[in-house]
């Protein structure tokens, strides 16, 4: 009987826990939120125990979605708010869920983040925007946490100006992003395991 006890204990033991999975879906126009994408995968995979998947919101499957501990929606900003892709991506996501059988985002954590040619071109009303569908899907939102230490909606890169594009502090945001999210997410599911 004891040495039934010690085999179980070594083989618990050794048993390493499966994987945190996270989606980090977005839509890019320019190359500079498939940029911002990159770097939050780059964090994200930095975490041990997490395993990224990085995909243009159209090549997303609902088998990414639903499998997905954590999802992560980047999008341009459009008109002040998400792109049309974007928007279609946390529609198919619905859909996914309630055929997968589950509560839709209930376990799990989501996060957002968005480029914008220009200072006020709707960042916040972008972000604001995905982040309502995420709570309507009962999904938990994790913000960032910006290069002053103060609590921030998502990355965001500002690409219009000079010189344009993507920079080296918006992808350090980014990355920090994305190394938040999946530690966060990790403690969440261990969490709901108990």
């Amino acid at each position: 009987m004891w040495r039934c006890f010690v085999a179980l204990c070594l083989v618990s033991a050794g048993a390493a826990a499966p994987p945190v999975h996270i989606l980090i879906a977005y839509h890019s126009q320019t190359g500079n939120t498939a940029k911002m994408a990159a770097a939050v995968r780059d964090g994200a995979a930095s975490v041990t125990g997490i395993e990224v998947v990085l995909r243009p919101v159209d090549e997303a499957t609902a088998e990414d979605i639903v499998k997905a501990d954590g999802i992560v929606l980047g999008t341009p900003v459009h008109w002040g708010s998400l792109s049309v892709d974007a928007k279609r991506f946390l529609d198919r996501m619905g859909e996914a869920l309630e055929k997968g059988g589950k509560t839709l985002g209930e376990g799990r954590t989501a996060g957002v983040f968005c480029t914008a040619g220009a200072a006020s071109n709707g960042q916040e009303m972008a972000r604001l925007a995905s982040i309502a569908a995420f709570l309507h899907m009962r999904f938990v939102v994790i913000g960032g946490v910006n290069d002053g230490d103060f609590g921030s909606l998502g990355p965001q890169a500002v690409t219009g100006g000079t010189p344009p594009g993507v920079s080296d502090r918006d992808r350090a945001e980014a990355k920090r992003f994305g190394e938040r999210f999946a530690r966060l997410t990790a403690q969440f599911r261990a969490g709901m395991k108990q």
